[in-house]
């Protein structure tokens, strides 16, 4: 289910009906600033489609009649989602599009989520702002269990702010990657402490990311 807070409900947003001309749009976005605009039916309930102003242009610069109704142009009119799917869903349907259509219960729109509002929580949720380190962490075998024993070396030594399991594709096979990232006050000593005790359960820390780096000019 997504979490309502992320959405941006149809009362916060800039639609147009499907009545409006691609003139008339490209007005609209040119004064908002926007990529692209909902379009929703005359009852202002039922999502068409997007429509973008890249494609007003184009159609523009090959003369096309600028009084047809956007519905000439509308793109992402399957791109949608429910309010009530699961989350994971989101990652699928968003793919590259600035934001993806939010429908309610009854498949009325409700709003969007954009990308930027589902990156700043996937950041708030990676602990970024508390965190100090984020360690990249293998095992030697791929075996039921590996996050677990891992976090508990690591505890012996420090909590754990965030923890995240990822399968990275490589050549005739999957690479799986334990990326934990340390609270604030962790430091270089305890870090090389952590990775020896590691090493000696056969996990190798891979890559050791500071979250807070010190800028020297």
């Amino acid at each position: 289910m997504i979490f309502k807070t992320l959405i941006k409900t149809k009362d916060e947003l800039t639609t147009l009906p499907e009545s409006t001309s691609l003139t008339e749009a490209l007005d609209v976005l040119e004064r908002t600033g926007y990529r692209c605009i909902p379009v929703l039916d005359p009852s202002g309930q039922i999502f068409r489609g997007n429509i973008y102003k890249l494609h007003i242009y184009r159609h523009k610069s090959r003369n096309g009649n600028m009084n047809l109704p956007v519905t000439t142009l509308l793109k992402n009119a399957t791109k949608f989602i429910s309010i009530n799917d699961a989350f994971f869903k989101v990652f699928f349907a968003i793919k590259d599009l600035p934001y993806i259509t939010v429908l309610d219960n009854d498949n009325h729109f409700y709003g969007i989520l954009t990308h930027n509002r589902l990156l700043k929580m996937l950041a708030e949720g990676w602990n970024v702002k508390n965190g100090s380190y984020v360690l990249s962490v293998t095992a030697e075998h791929d075996e039921r269990g590996n996050l677990v024993a891992a976090a508990k070396e690591i505890t012996h030594y420090s909590s754990i702010a965030n923890v995240i399991s990822l399968d990275i594709p490589e050549p005739g096979r999957s690479s799986k990657v334990m990326m934990f990232t340390l609270p604030a006050g962790v430091n270089q000593d305890l870090i090389a402490r952590i990775k020896k005790r590691l090493a000696k359960k056969s996990f190798k820390v891979q890559e050791v990311e500071d979250l807070h780096p010190t800028s020297f000019n």
